[in-house]
């Protein structure tokens, strides 16, 4: 028996989200499939972040344990011949037996790009979210700045959440802007359920002028979901990559 680690890309326009469930695909369940036919034997994938319907992937990272024979590096190759073309694995490599994707220290990094033009581009409908009001950069990236650094983002997590601790730590965030597109890009040590959306409809809240930056520390200190801004649609977000220090080469 051994630990094979996926890194693996996705768009996730077309999937209810990462986790198995009963309202639709998903792409853990295509991974469970495809692995299970290729490997001859029945598959479960553990996943490092379990992101939402329509949320996209560029680096999500899961196990799986085999008795195949098949080198681990060689799986990925294999793998792709039997994906959707949504899905991709870049890389398949063997891991120690007890190393599990969310239960090692990591940063994860997430991007969210903002369409803010007067009208809709629709080859960019499924990889950003449109807003037709302007939004003030430099305003948005005052507001950023009140969130880095260790806090308690109770305000910024859905209800839903089961976490122990809603104590997080931001490493940094950074609001830019390239042509009508506004780039979010956050990087921390984990996220609560929906964190980054929510923090990202606060910050276009703060853009558009409804609250000044500074009150993004009352939002803080509130710890109260219903004092931040509302959840940011799925679409705009990606989740670029997920490090594991202790286990680099």
């Amino acid at each position: 028996m051994k630990r094979v680690r996926l890194l693996i890309s996705y768009d996730g326009t077309n999937y209810c989200g990462w986790q198995v469930q009963n309202n639709g695909i998903t792409v853990e369940e295509v991974l469970n499939k495809h692995l299970s036919e290729l490997l001859g034997e029945e598959i479960a994938v553990i996943g490092a972040s379990r992101t939402d319907s329509g949320v996209h992937a560029r680096g999500n990272v899961a196990v799986f344990d085999t008795e195949t024979k098949i080198p681990a590096e060689k799986i990925s190759f294999a793998l792709n011949q039997r994906l959707p073309n949504d899905i991709r694995i870049q890389k398949s490599d063997e891991v120690p037996s007890d190393w599990h994707p969310r239960y090692q220290d990591s940063v994860k990094t997430y991007e969210y790009k903002i369409l803010n033009r007067k009208f809709p581009d629709p080859l960019r409908r499924f990889y950003t979210h449109f807003v037709y009001m302007p939004l003030d950069l430099e305003k948005m990236q005052q507001a950023a700045a009140y969130l880095v650094g260790e806090h308690d983002f109770a305000s910024f997590c859905s209800a839903r959440s089961q976490a122990n601790s809603t104590v997080r730590i931001i490493y940094s965030l950074e609001v830019t802007k390239s042509g009508d597109e506004i780039s979010i890009l956050v990087r921390g040590n984990g996220f609560l359920y929906n964190m980054v959306r929510i923090i990202v409809g606060t910050l276009m809240k703060v853009g558009l002028g409804v609250y000044p930056p500074e009150h993004v520390q009352k939002i803080l200190e509130a710890a109260d979901r219903y004092a931040a801004g509302p959840k940011a649609p799925a679409c705009g977000l990606t989740l670029i990559n997920i490090e594991y220090p202790e286990s680099e080469e």
